[in-house]
């Protein structure tokens, strides 16, 4: 039997200082807070989702041992480059854009530890 229905939920992105990090992605660059708990002295939480996605990060205290400023590639799509870019822009957050390529328009930045991220508007199709 094949599976056929195969979703990612999770993604983990290694930080420093978690409470940083929350900050980064909820007030600046504008991620839905979901969850936050400590579950033990040495295990906390936090789940955050972009708006609009299925798929949310997490990021914590004894999650993974991954460098901090590690995780490279991550990608958004987005209705309109230059919206996100100004979005960004306006909240604080030093963003590249926008990139034009065959591919679509392009938006990156890192978050504070470093981690990259790429937002892209597809390009029109037809």
């Amino acid at each position: 039997m094949a599976i056929t229905d195969w979703r990612i939920e999770l993604i983990t992105i290694p930080v420093t200082d978690v409470d940083r990090a929350k900050a980064f992605y909820v007030d600046q660059v504008g991620f839905t807070a979901d969850h936050d708990h400590r579950v033990s002295d040495t295990l906390r939480f936090v789940q955050l989702t972009p708006p609009g996605s299925a798929c949310s990060i997490a990021f914590g205290e004894g999650l993974t041992d991954m460098e901090p400023g590690s995780q490279r590639g991550l990608q958004i799509v987005v209705q309109s480059a230059d919206d996100a870019l100004a979005h960004l822009r306006e909240n604080g957050v030093a963003a590249e854009g926008v990139a034009d390529l065959d591919w679509g328009r392009f938006v990156t930045f890192s978050d504070p530890d470093g981690n990259t991220w790429a937002l892209q508007e597809l390009p029109k199709r037809g």
